[in-house]
């Protein structure tokens, strides 16, 4: 298809007159059945690359995403722009999974965003055969990668789902990776042939500043008072969030609080009214910020330091979408270093732990051995602290541990519905249907209504049964909550919380394998990780977009100029002046032909110190005022 095809999609549905950045090489690729994987900084316009090609190839584009929320508002956005589009994800009931998936293979559906986690699962697996898949597109894909920051099993199974489709074209799309990782990407999803494009992570509007600073709040309330306009401050823990907020309420600055603990509505409340300028500063955990597009953010704050370099671009990138200048500040103390390497620590803790919190998991919601797989039940991590009998932190990381290892998975985004399953039947259910004749008509509506309640948890919608039994809805619960604690069956009321899902079944704990090479592995890529977020804070002599840049394999970026290293070099070191005329000489000198590196810093030498002259060349090479050959 010519360019001019989908550049009129783009135009219709979207309202742009041209495609930027490397969006067009990326349609061009994909369009044409290539494997391709898309490397672009946060704010790039990925989901245009997956979107418009989808419109334009007959059959259905499946897209996996690990990010719920985010699904749920691209498939809004999406039909709001005509365009039809549904989401499968945790929660959803199966009639509705079921009639979703067969819209799909009926052509009604051009988009479909499907959960990692719901790829290996029978009804899935069984209606993707008779789709006409047009592509798959991988998002965030560097959680395919064993060697990525954020490794998720489910994504392993992307490559098993190609063999269904062969000739349909992969299209994985990420913000951060780093080399190694995107190498990494392209094999684990069976690419044909290598095929990457890459956008520059360079940011000119954004500047990086890193502060020591031991009396971190007040410094944040005068930058906060400094730079007008949006702000996103980013803390590690929830608590912090909302004592941030009302720091700066009380200092007459519009704020407002978000972490993940929050309700969905709750949620949704706050991170709108700070979208639409109603707050001005939005204090938050790093569950803010995915699938946020808001361009005029001017400063993005950390007060804490985030655990990888690929999460700090990721949060710091959203300032400044509007092209205009910004800035990303991470204020830090003596103490927030000693801290993340404590956490580090903490993040890998031992196998014997990990398999003992398994244990205590599978015992808290009743899971039997060889039972459990795909079930879903309500997570309170606090029920399980006294039981473990281990720190918060411990028992966190534990969890996580087993989620990187595919045995379950937490979404702390979560919503279930209503699930109910019998825990009688046969003659002890007529036995208490004799015993208790004013629940008879009730108990057979329930069983009229739902079919598997004996072998199974069956999920159930408490409006629909109030209407049927000619009762409302309060009653209908009360009734579902009584009968269960008379032991009729087993009631989970819907809830907004984070849910645990059973990826594997049960097995005993001491049959739990985890690979000693691969936790040692895992362990010494996430210290690497560690060291370069080090190594990024502690840096003195190198510009901070050059660090950034190089991390993600950009090794010959030049400097900024703006940041605080090169703000230092420029002033402090060598006075702007001073500065101004040592590059002036440098520019002379090698204009007269002194070619050699040595000789023009010796040349120039003579009027100024050697060590002032050293760090204005050495400026202009990383700036590219001056070029060398080896």
């Amino acid at each position: 298809m010519k360019i001019e095809a989908y550049r009129s999609i783009l135009k219709q549905y979207w309202g742009y007159d041209d495609f930027r950045g490397i969006q067009r090489e990326i349609i061009e690729s994909i369009g044409s059945g290539n494997d391709t994987l898309g490397l672009m900084p946060t704010g790039g316009g990925k989901s245009i690359t997956f979107q418009v090609p989808a419109l334009a190839k007959e059959g259905t584009c499946i897209v996996i995403t690990p990010l719920i929320a985010l699904m749920k508002d691209q498939v809004d956005n999406l039909r709001r722009r005509g365009i039809k589009a549904a989401a499968i994800y945790s929660g959803l009931t199966r009639e509705e999974i079921v009639i979703t998936l067969e819209n799909c293979i009926f052509g009604a559906i051009k988009i479909l965003y499907v959960s990692p986690e719901r790829l290996s699962s029978e009804l899935f697996q069984t209606k993707l055969r008779h789709m006409h898949v047009s592509f798959i597109t991988v998002d965030e894909a560097h959680c395919i990668s064993q060697w990525g920051y954020d490794f998720r099993p489910p994504f392993l199974e992307i490559a098993e789902i190609r063999k269904f489709f062969p000739n349909a074209p992969v299209l994985a799309l990420t913000a951060t990776a780093t080399p190694e990782v995107v190498k990494d990407i392209q094999d684990k999803l069976n690419f044909k042939k290598h095929n990457v494009f890459q956008k520059s992570f360079r940011r000119e509007n954004l500047t990086y500043y890193v502060v020591k600073e031991e009396d971190k709040r007040n410094r944040m309330l005068r930058i906060v008072q400094r730079y007008q306009g949006s702000g996103i401050i980013y803390v590690r823990n929830r608590k912090k969030s909302q004592e941030i907020a009302e720091l700066l309420q009380r200092h007459g600055i519009s704020a407002d609080f978000y972490h993940a603990g929050l309700d969905n509505a709750t949620r949704d409340r706050k991170q709108n009214e700070w979208m639409c300028n109603q707050t001005r500063i939005i204090v938050a955990t790093n569950a803010f910020g995915m699938g946020i597009d808001k361009p005029d953010v001017r400063f993005v704050i950390h007060l804490d330091i985030p655990d990888t370099l690929e999460s700090y671009f990721q949060e710091a990138g959203r300032g400044g979408r509007d092209e205009q200048d910004a800035v990303a500040i991470l204020l830090y103390d003596g103490s927030d270093l000693r801290e993340l390497r404590r956490n580090h620590e903490l993040t890998f803790p031992p196998i014997d732990n990990i398999r003992k919190v398994y244990n205590i998991i599978c015992n808290q919601y009743k899971i039997a051995l060889g039972d459990g797989e795909g079930r879903t039940f309500p997570f309170r991590i606090g029920e399980l602290l006294k039981p473990a009998a281990m720190n918060m932190v411990a028992l966190y990381n534990s969890i996580k541990f087993l989620e990187k290892m595919g045995i379950l998975f937490l979404n702390e985004d979560g919503k279930s519905h209503s699930q109910l399953s019998m825990s009688i039947g046969g003659e002890q259910l007529t036995i208490f249907e004799d015993k208790h004749p004013e629940h008879d008509e009730f108990i057979k509506l329930i069983l009229r209504s739902y079919s598997g309640l004996f072998t199974k948890y069956v999920t159930i919608d408490e409006v629909e049964i109030a209407q049927r039994a000619g009762i409302s809805e309060e009653e209908t619960i009360s009734l579902l909550h009584k009968l269960a604690r008379m032991g009729l069956w087993s009631y989970s009321p819907r809830t907004e919380q984070a849910l645990l899902t059973f990826l594997t079944p049960r097995v005993d704990e001491h049959y739990l394998y985890f690979s000693p090479d691969l936790y040692k592995r895992r362990k010494n890529m996430a210290q690497k990780r560690l060291d370069e977020v080090i190594h990024y804070v502690e840096s003195e002599d190198t510009c901070r977009s050059q660090l950034l840049l190089a991390y993600f394999g950009e090794r010959r970026s030049k400097a900024c100029g703006k940041c605080d290293v090169c703000r230092k070099i420029h002033k402090e070191e060598v006075g702007r002046k001073e500065f101004e005329t040592i590059a002036n000489e440098v520019k002379r000198a090698a204009d007269t032909g002194i070619k050699d590196i040595r000789q023009l810093v010796i040349k120039v030498s003579e009027k100024y110190t050697q060590e002032q002259v050293v760090k204005v060349v050495r400026w202009m090479i990383d700036s590219e005022q001056l070029t060398i050959d080896n």
